[in-house]
Parts: structure tokens; sequence; C-alpha cells
């Protein structure tokens, strides 16, 4: 496992970088950081927190660290994905409180050879399991072309 800055392996440009840095990977998972903050994305000051949907993004964001690090690791470039769908986006809580240090897991399930992946995802804070999903997600061959040919 390399140490990869989390803008280096990132397909986004601040501020939609939501989560804080990849923790760990190996080939089959991933382990981000997300502490809520005053400055995150989405912060309500109202109810001084994150509302637990924007999970989804943290959990989407985790999947593109970890695949592009492996990615970088093998000597690839960087690439988009898609986030294709959510089957079982289960929220124990309604938001993320302010100063929450949050761990996202991410395992990759299976893998298609046509860039179809499905993993298991979960968001805990210190141990107590706050959301959990499982994320479809298409990374094209050629990301260009697909948009392109999309259009």
């Amino acid at each position: 496992m390399s140490v990869h800055p989390i803008e280096t392996i990132l397909p986004h440009t601040a501020p939609m970088i939501l989560i804080d840095s990849l923790d760990s990977y190996d080939e089959n998972t991933g382990v981000c950081s997300v502490t809520i903050t005053p400055q995150s994305n989405f912060y309500n000051a109202d109810s001084q927190s994150v509302a637990s949907h924007v999970g989804i993004e943290y959990v989407a964001q985790a999947i593109a660290a970890y695949a592009n690090a492996n990615q970088v690791d093998s000597g690839a470039k960087v690439e988009i994905g898609f986030l294709v769908s959510s089957r079982k986006y289960k929220m124990h809580c309604n938001r993320f409180a302010l100063n929450s240090k949050l761990t996202v897991k991410v395992e990759k399930l299976y893998s298609e050879a046509n860039g179809l992946s499905a993993f298991d995802c979960s968001i805990k804070e210190a141990g107590t399991l706050l959301v959990e999903a499982k994320i479809n997600v298409f990374q094209p061959e050629n990301p260009e072309q697909f948009l392109a040919e999309q259009m």
C-alpha cells in the first residue's frame, strides 16, 4: 500500500472532495476517513451536522479512492467512474454530528469485465454502525469516449 494524497486519486476538485483521506487499501477493500467540521460540504449550521444521506457520496468517493489508488499502484492513471445504483442504503442515524470522525469502509463483492462492480459499504463512528449499503458502480474502459457517446 502506498500513501496517496486524496486529491491525487479522486477525479474531483475542491470543494467537491468530501473525504479527508484514504487510510488503507488492498486489492478488495478501502478504508477512508471523514471528520465533520463547519467547513464540511453540506454542513448545516443550525443542526451542527451533515445529513446522513450525504453518506452515499462518502462511500462513492471511498470507492473511487480505493480503485484509483490500486490503478496508480499498477501504473495506470486515475479514471472517473459512475455511481449506478444503491441497494439497501440503510441509515441508522439522521445526521453526522459536528466533530464526528467517520470511518468509511468499502469492500468489493465482485467486478465484471465490462466495468460493472458491486461493493459492500459502511460508515462507522467509534465502531458504531451509522450507514450500510450495497453500491453498484461502472468504470468504462474509456470514460471520455463513453461520455461522448452519451451526448
